[in-house]
């Protein structure tokens, strides 16, 4: 059961919507203004887990994803290694 965060793009408001199967169709509207345009946006985590004494930390990174606007990765050590 995922819960998908999203970014209205008529009033900004952020939201959450749980899905019970992934086969389930949702209408989806803002909260706030009742607006269908929306975006899927990536949820910020409270922990990292299977780190270890000693292990890498894992690193956050700023960069431009359009003018004016910026987004943030999140680099985990070890994945893709």
């Amino acid at each position: 059961m995922p819960i998908f965060e999203f970014r209205c793009l008529a009033c900004g408001n952020l939201f959450e919507k749980l899905f019970l199967d992934t086969k389930e169709e949702v209408e989806i509207k803002c909260p706030g203004c009742g607006s269908e345009a929306f975006e899927r946006v990536i949820s910020k985590t409270n922990y990292v887990m299977g780190l270890g004494k000693g292990a890498d930390k894992p690193k956050l990174t700023s960069k431009s994803c359009s003018p004016g606007s910026s987004c943030w990765t999140l680099e985990l050590p070890g994945y893709g290694d």
